[in-house]
């Protein structure tokens, strides 16, 4: 047997590098800011853009922490180290508790997270004394045994604390609007009339050691610059990410290549302008130029060459409108795409004359102005365009499709730029003749089929080529049947806040919600392959405001409102044709101690696949997803591991053509 694992180790040991295992996860998470420092011994704790991580000054190696491997929640709001009980005390934002030792081992504290209470549980401060940690809260004091990781007191004062210490005997708590008060460690704490008033209340901000500070800043650990990215898009080999639509703050553009990140060129932009430089609502790449990117914002148009801002658009220099003459910066391009010609499309809103106005690769610019987008009347405007226009796709016929994103007349268009015209969608009537009011439409995609869904407040729907154009068309609402001996069917997720959709490369569509997380539909609509959540996963959270796909590796990367996180998945590109050359498995050879997914890689889309072994018996079949297929290394008759030795995996076309074969070993 030794002899036969060796043998088999020696013809495999060509095989292409191991990939990422299907079904695992990974974070990309921001350690740039850093907030806190706690030091533990010769090792340091750092809080960074609400993530965490350890330098070690010994050897100066980084360990980072997060919900995919010890801890149990997101977004950190404060840290402390208890020397005596030996643990970091992790208070997040959502009030969640956990203990963290160095080796790693944590400790979920869920009580205070879980109760229901009247008074305000925002965790101020954290103050260390022996064993225990003081958390100021917006109550009064919550006592915590860091060692026992259990709730000793609850000090309830009726008002906001924002920092406690003790001192000579006494416990203070001071309050930026109740002042200083203070209380013998003697009395009984819980007595709120032993707390008596001593003093006005002094501000004590929360300090970094220099010298701390000093020793990790050249420890940061590699993740992006900026954590709230909700625009995605994966091409040429590298993710970009920016800030899209929400919270106002500093435009930026990221990207990820081979697991290293850069940031667009942009501190010069304001000064260049004269403009702020707000969210970048979404960006595109030149398809004839793929080191020219543009984005687009609250102030017009932006250009970037070699990752170099070089201009910027807005009402002096192009069509661009401005909203009026009193809003400087307001100005809203809030949609752009790239048709494969490399001229730019663009969509104006909340501007006096136009939507949609067009970049032409010789740099000329054209107004298309459309009556049905100038409709925005309400709270006194006059026949604006639409209120927010966005999310431009190009469809396998190169017509431009896009959303109106609110709630006055949430709708969906297309634009056709061979004839100028513009098909709008503003009611949602299904196959059962039932009207939606609907408040929202969120995105809009084409399936591999050619079918247009839509992704609004009340779910999924989707309209077939034949539906195009129609004066009143009829939306399918998919139908799932419950398979319960009755003949009863529900809508597929009927009421769920879908806020993107992306069809993967075997036409499996994800969904992200606000609030339910994401959800796998298989290619015919008709099967839920996965449902992912906070709670029940490695997704960061449940809102999940943005998706893309590495199609080459299948990652699915998933923008959430707590950062942004991957997962492995078991689609990828498939091949016009299957040879030697690019059909392979991995891992190759499959050890004693791997219990994960083999996966073959390479084949074309819904491919034939038989696993046989070494004289022709067959261990399992199947069809690929997209140019992928999984074994879990089992007999498919007995549902036991396979036995050591070297299986051939064959495979065809669906249309019945010979494809190829390729080996893997299993060494047991």
């Amino acid at each position: 047997m030794k002899r036969i694992i060796i043998a088999l180790a020696v013809v495999f040991a060509t095989t292409a590098t191991f990939a990422a295992s299907i079904g695992s996860w990974k974070a990309y998470l921001s350690y740039h800011n850093i907030k806190e420092i706690e030091k533990a011994g010769h090792e340091i704790f750092v809080l960074a853009s609400k993530n965490l991580y350890l330098y070690n000054t010994q050897d100066q190696s980084v360990r980072t922490f997060s919900k995919m491997d010890v801890l149990s929640d997101c977004s950190i709001a404060h840290i402390a180290w208890n020397q005596k009980a030996q643990r970091l005390v992790i208070i997040y934002q959502n009030k969640n508790i956990d203990l963290l030792e160095l080796n790693g081992n944590c400790t979920n504290m869920p009580e205070y997270y879980m109760k229901s209470m009247t008074g305000d549980k925002t965790i101020n401060d954290i103050y260390i004394n022996n064993q225990y940690a003081y958390l100021s809260t917006g109550f009064g004091i919550l006592k915590i045994n860091v060692s026992k990781a259990e709730i000793s007191d609850t000090y309830q004062l009726g008002f906001n604390v924002n920092y406690s210490y003790i001192e000579n005997g006494k416990i203070y708590a001071a309050s930026a609007t109740n002042g200083l008060h203070a209380a013998s460690l003697s009395s009984n704490l819980l007595d709120k009339s032993n707390w008596t008033f001593v003093d006005y209340f002094t501000p004590r901000p929360k300090t970094i050691d220099p010298e701390l500070l000093d020793m990790v800043k050249n420890a940061n650990p590699d993740g992006p610059q900026f954590a709230n990215m909700t625009c995605l898009k994966y091409f040429n080999d590298m993710l970009y990410a920016s800030n899209g639509f929400g919270s106002e703050s500093e435009g930026f553009i990221q990207i990820m290549k081979d697991d290293k990140w850069t940031v667009l060129e942009t501190g010069n932009i304001s000064q260049t302008t004269g403009l702020t430089f707000p969210n970048i609502y979404c960006f595109d790449i030149d398809p004839l130029n793929n080191n020219r990117v543009f984005a687009c914002s609250r102030n017009g148009l932006y250009e970037f060459q070699d990752g170099k801002f070089v201009k910027h658009y807005n009402h002096k220099n192009s069509p661009i409108e401005i909203f009026d003459q009193i809003h400087e910066e307001y100005e809203l391009i809030t949609g752009i795409k790239f048709d494969p010609e490399g001229n730019l499309w663009c969509l104006n809103s909340q501007a006096p004359t136009q939507a949609i106005i067009e970049l032409d690769k010789q740099g000329n610019w054209t107004s298309h102005p459309q009556s049905e987008l100038m409709k925005l009347n309400d709270a006194g405007f006059t026949n604006k365009s639409l209120a927010q226009l966005q999310k431009m796709i190009l469809d396998s016929k190169n017509r431009i499709w896009f959303v109106n994103d609110h709630w006055f007349i949430p709708s969906f268009y297309c634009y056709n730029p061979a004839t100028d015209q513009l098909d709008d969608y503003t009611k949602i009537i299904n196959q059962d003749g039932t009207p939606y009011a609907h408040e929202e439409v969120h995105c809009v995609v084409e399936d591999h089929s050619g079918n247009i869904w839509i992704g609004t407040n009340l779910g999924p729907f989707y309209l077939e080529p034949s539906e195009f154009g129609k004066e009143e068309p009829v939306f399918t609402q998919v139908k799932v049947p419950r398979n319960d001996g009755t003949n009863y069917a529900d809508y597929l997720l009927s009421g769920v806040d879908i806020a993107c959709i992306k069809v993967d490369a075997a036409g499996r569509k994800w969904f992200g919600t606000y609030g339910n997380g994401v959800y796998l539909i298989s290619e015919d609509n008709m099967t839920q392959l996965q449902h992912f959540t906070s709670s029940n996963s490695n997704l960061l959270a449940d809102d999940v405001i943005e998706i893309t796909i590495n199609e080459k590796t299948g990652e699915v990367f998933f923008a959430t409102s707590e950062g942004l996180c991957s997962f492995m998945s078991d689609a990828t590109t498939a091949y016009e044709t299957m040879d030697k050359d690019h059909v392979y498995a991995y891992p190759n050879p499959v050890k004693p101690d791997y219990t994960g997914l083999i996966t073959i890689v390479g084949l074309s889309h819904n491919a034939d696949i038989k696993i046989v072994t070494s004289n022709g018996a067959l261990v399992t079949e199947g069809r690929s997803n997209g140019g992928t297929f999984t074994w879990d290394g089992r007999d498919q008759t007995t549902g036991r591991r396979v036995a050591s030795g070297v299986y051939m995996v064959m495979s065809s076309t669906h249309d019945g053509k010979k494809g190829t074969v390729c080996k893997v070993a299993v060494i047991n």
